[in-house]
């Protein structure tokens, strides 16, 4: 089975061509969205991290930025660099240099400041995309697919419904030899003995048992638990009455296979097959950042209460569980997987309706949040204080 994909010259197959306007601190934002504002073919990727964090925070946010350019839907790169920055700006250059792609860097400070930086910076930009702008689709097998999943505003429709197609598709990309990726550790509370049993050995089980517990202990170090924060006001009011209920239902997007690994959150898949777990929170901008940074060409995403944004380099397809939502929020809304509360179809059906829709998802397609451009709110998950 093939789609139609970028194919990188380190053998990675993406599903968009974009220029990746990347930020190495957040005091370059505001250039760097001058930029990509500027430039056809780009896509920024503005975060809130860089500078006065503890250094395991800075090596996490540099290797997420290393992941990130390293990304098949990515097919070039251009740093904006403040300076005098925390995160190691070289060495990011250095890894995207090594995959094959074109690279460049402006640094803010030595060009002389906003004004020219942007300047500089618009220049670079449009001869990078002009250097990817004519690279064309070739066949690519189904096995090089990586597959991100994800459940967000979710209500008692998600378990029955969205998350169950998607389990089904999650099932039927291992079979054909592809990956699979899901995420959002806080969410397994109270399932994660199952997830445990379906870990491929002893070791895998344990460390998905150990990612539990240092969530759980992270929330517990403030002295609080972690009501209002899991499940959220809009859980709760769509009919989810603990974590525990609402980790039951999220787990069925897995599907049924077994789990081959755990991943931590900057870590990029590169001949990993079968399902995988990365270590990730729930909260979109960081696991979409986080899910992105696998080398997944795109997410498949299950709501039923209705959750837009997408990611900037990463098509996000929006499965709905809850048909009143469908309608409601259709602009954004994918595929109505609520036809299956309904009657009117079953989850086999729609199941491989959403795998001929990621077909052509993959093969250029655009989902709802591209076309209206919704997914500039990303971030990175850091686990120190700012100092």
């Amino acid at each position: 089975m093939k789609f139609m994909g970028y194919i990188r010259p380190d053998g990675q197959v993406g599903a968009r061509n974009v220029v990746a306007i990347m930020p190495s601190v957040i005091c370059a934002n505001d250039v760097a969205q001058a930029i990509a504002m500027q430039v056809q073919g780009t896509a920024g990727f503005f975060h809130h991290q860089g500078c006065c964090q503890l250094p395991p925070d800075l090596d996490r946010v540099t290797n997420t930025l290393c992941s990130l350019g390293q990304s098949p839907n990515v097919g070039a790169v251009l740093v904006v660099s403040l300076g005098c920055e925390g995160t190691d700006h070289a060495r990011l250059v250095e890894t995207v240099a090594k995959t094959g792609k074109p690279v460049e860097i402006i640094h803010i400070q030595e060009l002389g400041g906003t004004s020219k930086a942007i300047a500089a910076g618009i220049d670079a930009a449009q001869k990078l995309s002009m250097a990817i702008s004519g690279l064309q689709r070739e066949p690519a097998d189904i096995s090089k697919v990586v597959m991100s999943i994800k459940c967000g505003a979710s209500d008692a429709t998600s378990g029955m419904a969205s998350n169950c197609v998607i389990g089904y598709v999650a099932d039927k990309i291992v079979d054909l030899g592809g990956t699979v990726v899901f995420g959002e550790t806080t969410e397994f509370i109270g399932a994660e003995h199952i997830l445990a049993k379906r870990a491929i050995n002893p070791t895998v089980g344990d460390k998905i048992l150990e990612i539990v517990r240092n969530m759980e202990d992270r929330a517990k170090a403030i002295g609080c638990d972690m009501r209002k924060g899991q499940p959220t006001p809009g859980n709760i009011e769509g009919g989810l009455s603990s974590i525990e209920e609402k980790s039951l239902g999220a787990i069925v997007k897995s599907g049924t296979r077994p789990i081959q690994g755990v991943l931590d959150y900057a870590d990029v898949v590169t001949d990993q097959k079968g399902l995988w777990i990365k270590d990730t929170p729930g909260r979109e901008p960081e696991i979409l950042t986080g899910m992105a940074c696998t080398g997944a060409q795109f997410m498949m995403f299950s709501t039923g209460r209705g959750a837009p944004q997408g990611f900037p380099s990463m098509p996000v397809i929006k499965i709905c569980g809850n048909p009143i939502t469908y309608q409601n929020m259709i602009n954004d809304m994918d595929l109505n997987a609520g036809l299956i509360l309904t009657g009117e179809k079953s989850i086999d059906q729609v199941g491989e309706e959403a795998f001929a829709l990621l077909l052509e998802v993959l093969s250029g397609k655009m989902t709802k949040n591209e076309t209206i451009k919704y997914f500039s709110s990303i971030d990175i998950h850091v686990l120190g204080p700012v100092i």
